[in-house]
This record gives structure tokens, C-alpha cells and sequence, in this order.
């Protein structure tokens, strides 16, 4: 467990960040832009969250909290043996993921365009986070050309997004308030 008694620590008053397994790095690093836009993303659902209820509440409060362990897994680099196993994002992870994207998609009707991010306000901030996401899934699939990565991070960010999609659409009254694009309208 984490405990923070001392916020600030200047450690990285140089311009470096320590990671999981205590190695220092650049703070432009691309494994820390990996996990600091997980963070981003996390924060976004964050605002998303105060305009959720029921069960869609829940799912967000869950994947925040999930967000965290992809983080913690991005932060601790791949390593061979380890004294103490750091934490890995698993597969049920992203199989709770695909179980809400169906779930939700029952519900929504048939796409006739492509959306514009917006609506309700849930839905204007579930649109936020998953353009986040997306970005994070970008720089992950990066990191991954230089650096062992969990592939499970990876598959977690992608169907992350697809779930922010379809919460997005939930949000639209099922996809009937959704704001549909109109290709040339302003010509």
C-alpha cells in the first residue's frame, strides 16, 4: 500500500522522475507521457463521473480505479526476476470492458453518421476522455516499439475507448440526442 506523509519531495526538481522499479528517467520520457496521459485520461472521467448515475456511475468509478493499475503497470518497467512482482493490468481487465461495450450497445440505435463529440454534458466529457484515451493508447503503442510493455495495457486502453464511445452514445438518450455530422453543411 502507498502512504504520503510529504507531498513534495524535490526530487525532480532537475527535471528527472523516479519509476516503480526506482530507475530515474527524463520527466519527458515517453514512458512517463505513457502514464501521465493514462492520468489525464483517469481525470477526465473524473468530470464525466459528476454528471453519471446507476450503473454507469459504478462502471466509471471501476475503471478509474483501474486506470490506476495501468499506470502502476506502465510506471514499473518489464523486468525478468523481481523480489517483489510489480502490478500488471490482466486480461479479466479488459474482459470487463468488452462485457460494458456489449451491454451497452444492446440498447443504442444503429449509427446513420459519424458523431460529433457532444450532447448532454455526460456525454460531451465521455467524448473528452476517450480522445484521451486514444492518445494514451498512442503513446503506449509507441513505447511498445522500444520497450517490453504488458500487452494487456495496450488492449485495455484500446477498448477503453471504445467503452467511452458507446457511454458517450448511452449518455445521447441511447444514441437519439446524439450530434451527427453533416458532411459539407457549411459550404
Amino acid at each position: 500500500m502507498v502512504k504520503l506523509n510529504k507531498i513534495y519531495t524535490r526530487t525532480g526538481d532537475k527535471g528527472d522522475t523516479g519509476l516503480g522499479d526506482g530507475s530515474r528517467v527524463p520527466k519527458h520520457d515517453l514512458r512517463v507521457e505513457a502514464y501521465g496521459t493514462v492520468d489525464e485520461t483517469n481525470a477526465a472521467l473524473g468530470l464525466a463521473q459528476l454528471h453519471a448515475e446507476g450503473e454507469l456511475h459504478q462502471v466509471l468509478a471501476r475503471i478509474q480505479n483501474d486506470l490506476f493499475d495501468v499506470g502502476a503497470d506502465l510506471c514499473t518497467p518489464e523486468q525478468d526476476a523481481s523480489k517483489h512482482p510489480p502490478l500488471r493490468v490482466a486480461a479479466s481487465q479488459v474482459d470487463y470492458l468488452e462485457e460494458r461495450i456489449d451491454a451497452l450497445n444492446e440498447h443504442l440505435a444503429s449509427l446513420r453518421s459519424f458523431i460529433l463529440p457532444g450532447g448532454t454534458p455526460l456525454a460531451a466529457h465521455l467524448h473528452l476522455a476517450r480522445t484521451i484515451a486514444r492518445r494514451a493508447e498512442r503513446l503506449i503503442a509507441r513505447l511498445m516499439e522500444t520497450q517490453p510493455v504488458n500487452p494487456e495495457v495496450l488492449r485495455y486502453m484500446n477498448r477503453l475507448s471504445d467503452l467511452l464511445f458507446v457511454a458517450a452514445r448511452t449518455a445521447n438518450a441511447n444514441g437519439a440526442d446524439d450530434v451527427l455530422w453533416v458532411p459539407g453543411a457549411n459550404r
